[in-house]
């Protein structure tokens, strides 16, 4: 392998000459061998994003040459694109501040823009970092990265899920079944109003997330080292926002306190929070479906999901929520990242959070795998769920909690009397209570019409 010497700071090392990054991202590669989770390419390209608005702006402002700006321009532009992917390799493992990450980028777009200029060379620091610090540009990264994956990604799907789910429910509103509180028998509904249920809990998510998200929106931009905005022109953070704002038709804007943006990253607690909300909610609609679904022999088997593969490998014929399964793993994973994320954002001291890696490791996990896990149960769960109508009317008619309907008229005592009798024999609520003579059987039937209980 070719290699070339680059040097910096610290003296000289070598390079694989194919690459583009220079001296500081080798000693990253070569300091932190550690796993295998690498920088996500959401936060480089959101970090691209900042880039190309700082060099358009300082250049401005008279700060950076017209000339040298259209060209990191340029070449922010086909990091956007996906072109330099593969030379972003660093560790998630690496400095708290993503300071070898800012490094790797302004390496590799100065040694691009200089392999094509030749002349009148372009200085990853002086240039490419020019009113800028990792201090603020990472933090400022991580959060257009976390706005744009969840806009882009995450909110489209939950309006696909939702979509689905109300389909269901108009298909199946006047079908009556089974409620279960406990996992034991409770009054009748309809499985539409079950799985509205269902859609509530998508919606109320979708708002938390949004709401969330608002605290996103302030970048930290301009705070430079520790917030003081030093070695910046003092427009320069409201005008390089304006950019990405523009470019991204989000609403991005200059957060006031900039010692706070630096410090702190209770936005992402909050954010994450509500990740962590749609994995307990998503959790549950899994399980429910889980649930109803089991048998098919001795189970409940009130519904029927899609069979996709087969289910074992030593029993023909049989067949599991596969796609349940994939998205109750994924739920637990991001429980487990809110957990990260909360006591990462707790070790700040003073002017910096140095947790910042692994905060948008699991921040982006966490919304990637959300948006692919509801993505695959929608499609190859939920629009191909059938509703077992003979059996959920079975369950209707053996249900003892029937007995709820006629307590205001013989008592709630009385009525317990009923349904005990009723299990203890193994007969039916209405022979108990028809044996009982305290009500005819015309008045019996229309009091249990499970059609009035839901």
């Amino acid at each position: 392998m070719e290699r070339r010497t680059e040097t910096d700071a610290m003296g000289m090392v070598q390079i694989d000459a194919a690459k583009k990054w220079g001296a500081q991202t080798q000693r990253s590669l070569e300091n932190f061998p550690i796993g295998k989770e690498k920088m996500p390419i959401e936060l480089i390209q959101a970090f691209g994003l900042v880039k190309k608005a700082a060099a358009l702006t300082n250049a401005e402002l008279g700060l950076l040459d017209k000339n040298k700006a259209e060209h990191i321009s340029e070449i922010c532009d086909e990091l956007l694109w996906g072109m330099l992917n593969e030379e972003f390799p660093l560790s998630v493992w690496q400095t708290g501040s993503g300071t070898q990450t800012n490094m790797n980028l302004n390496e590799v777009i100065a040694h691009i823009v200089n392999e094509k200029r030749e002349t009148d060379l372009v200085h990853p620091n002086d240039d490419v970092n020019k009113s800028q610090s990792s201090n603020d540009t990472f933090p400022t990264a991580m959060q257009v990265a976390v706005v744009l994956k969840t806009n882009e990604r995450l909110l489209p799907v939950l309006s696909k899920v939702k979509s689905t789910l109300t389909v269901l429910a108009e298909t199946y509103k006047d079908t009556i079944k089974v409620g279960r509180t406990h996992l034991q028998d409770a009054t009748p509904l309809t499985f539409g109003q079950e799985i509205s249920g269902w859609i509530g809990m998508i919606e109320q998510n979708e708002k938390m997330i949004i709401d969330s998200m608002e605290r996103m929106y302030d970048l930290p931009l301009g705070g430079t080292a520790v917030g003081t905005g030093l070695n910046m022109e003092p427009t320069f953070s409201e005008k390089a926002i304006q950019k990405i704002s523009r470019w991204t038709n989000e609403p991005f804007t200059q957060k006031d306190n900039k010692f706070h943006g630096l410090s702190s990253k209770d936005s992402f607690v909050f954010f994450h929070g509500a990740l962590k909300a749609l994995a307990a909610n998503a959790m549950k609609m899994a399980n429910d479906i889980r649930w109803l679904a089991s048998g098919p022999r001795a189970g409940f088997s009130e519904i029927t999901i899609p069979a996709n593969e087969p289910g074992s490998s030593i029993m023909p014929g049989k067949v599991n929520p596969t796609q349940v399964e994939a998205l109750t793993m994924v739920c637990v994973q991001v429980m487990g990242n809110d957990t990260t994320v909360g006591i990462a954002a707790s070790q700040g001291n003073f002017e910096l959070n140095v947790y910042m890696p692994v905060i948008i490791y699991n921040t982006i996990q966490s919304i990637t795998l959300l948006a692919d896990g509801l993505e695959s149960f929608d499609e190859r769960c939920l629009k191909g769920l059938t509703a077992n109508e003979e059996r959920m009317r079975a369950y209707v008619e053996q249900s003892l909690m029937l007995v709820t309907a006629i307590a205001p008229v013989v008592g709630y005592d009385q009525a317990s009397r009923f349904a005990k009798q009723a299990y203890e024999e193994n007969k039916t609520l209405k022979d108990v209570v028809m044996a009982s003579g305290v009500m005819n059987e015309q008045d019996f039937d229309d009091y249990t019409d499970p059609r009035k209980m839901v």
